[in-house]
C-alpha cells in the first residue's frame, strides 16, 4: 500500500454489497465534491467539497446532548423541543457523535486512502465469487484525484477490479492520471443539447463530450450512462441524439439508461436544501423499455434499469 502513503480525502459513505455501480457485488466509495448541480441529484450530501451537518428532526428525541456540546449555540431546547439554527452551525461535528438517535449526522468524513482500501478488502470474497470489485463514486472522484488514485491503486494492487463513476466535467489531465489504475469508467451524458445541459446541471457540456471521446480513445472499458429524467431527456429526440453520439465513439462502448427516482427528498431537507425534483414521477418500466429500444436502433449495446 505504498502509493497510498498519507493521502486523505473526504468520504460521505462506503456502501457494501452494491449491485448497481458496476459488475458483480461491489463496495462503492462515495467521495465529496462535484462541479455539477443537477437539480435531481440523488446524493446532495456529496455536492460540496466540505463537511456538512445533516439534521433529521423526525428522529430527534430532544435529549439535549447536542445542546451541551455545541460551541456555537446552534442547538437549543425550547419547551422540550429541539431547535437547530443552521446559520450558527460551522459543521465542527461536535454534536453528531453523541446523537444516539442519529438525528444529527455528519456528511463528510476525512479518511486515509489506506483505511478505505482496508475496508474494501474485507469484502474480497464477494468480489471473487461475483466478479465484483470497488467503485469510487460521488460527487466527482476526479475532483479528489490523488485520493481516488490511491484508493484504486491500492485495490488493484490486491487484485480487486476497479471502477469509477464520473460526470467527466474536469480537466482531461485529472481523468487521465486515474486511467492506469481503473479497469472500468462509467460516465454520464445527460443531454446533447448544450442549452438544456446548462439549465439543468449548471454547466455546459462541451468538456464532458470531449472527455467522452478521449476516454473512448484511451482504450479503457467505458460505459456511457444517461439518467432518464422526465421533462429533461425522456423523449425520443434526446435519447436518439445521445445514442448516436455513443455509437460514434471508438471501442463500441455500452450505453445504459438509468431510471430517475425521487427518493432523495429527506436528504435535501436534512441539509436545508430545496429538492426541485420532488414532484417528478419515476419513469415506468414500459417507458424505459421504449427508450432502450430507441437507443438500440442506433446499433449500440444498450441496457436499462
Amino acid at each position: 500500500m505504498a502509493e497510498q502513503g498519507g493521502v486523505t480525502g473526504l468520504v460521505t459513505d462506503i456502501q457494501h454489497f452494491s449491485i448497481h455501480d458496476g459488475p458483480g457485488i461491489r463496495t462503492t466509495v462515495f467521495v465529496k465534491g462535484c462541479s455539477l448541480r443537477c437539480f435531481w441529484c440523488h446524493n446532495p450530501e456529496a455536492l460540496t467539497p466540505r463537511r456538512e451537518l445533516q439534521y433529521y428532526p423526525d428522529r430527534c428525541i430532544a435529549c439535549g446532548a447536542c445542546v451541551a456540546v455545541c460551541p456555537h449555540d446552534a442547538h437549543s431546547l425550547v419547551d422540550g423541543r429541539h431547535k437547530f439554527d443552521r446559520t450558527r452551525c460551522v459543521a465542527c461535528g461536535a454534536c453528531a457523535p453523541g446523537c444516539f438517535a442519529r438525528a444529527l449526522v455528519m456528511a463528510g468524513e476525512r479518511l486515509s486512502a489506506e483505511a478505505v482500501v482496508t475496508t474494501v478488502l474485507r469484502d474480497r470474497m464477494f468480489y471473487e465469487t461475483s466478479g465484483g470489485g470497488v467503485t469510487v463514486s460521488g460527487g466527482e472522484p476526479a475532483l479528489q484525484p490523488e485520493f481516488t488514485r490511491a484508493i484504486l491503486a491500492g485495490c488493484r494492487g490486491e487484485g480487486v477490479h476497479t471502477a469509477m463513476e464520473t460526470a467527466a466535467h474536469v480537466r482531461w489531465e485529472r481523468l487521465a492520471e486515474l486511467l492506469p489504475v481503473t479497469d472500468l469508467v462509467m460516465m454520464d451524458v445527460k443531454t446533447m443539447d448544450g442549452d438544456v445541459h446548462r439549465r439543468v446541471t449548471g454547466v455546459p457540456n462541451e468538456l464532458i463530450l470531449a472527455n467522452a471521446r478521449r476516454l473512448a480513445e484511451s482504450g479503457v472499458e467505458l460505459v456511457v450512462r444517461t439518467p432518464v429524467v422526465p421533462g429533461v431527456n425522456d423523449d425520443e429526440e434526446s435519447i436518439s441524439a445521445i445514442a448516436s453520439f455513443v455509437g460514434g465513439l471508438p471501442g463500441n462502448p455500452e450505453y445504459e439508461l438509468l431510471r430517475f427516482h425521487n427518493m432523495a427528498g429527506a436528504k435535501y431537507d436534512a441539509l436545508g436544501m430545496t429538492y426541485d425534483a420532488k414532484d417528478i414521477a419515476r419513469p415506468s418500466d414500459e417507458r424505459m423499455a421504449e427508450l432502450a429500444a430507441i437507443a438500440a436502433a442506433r446499433g449500440i449495446p444498450v441496457r436499462h434499469s
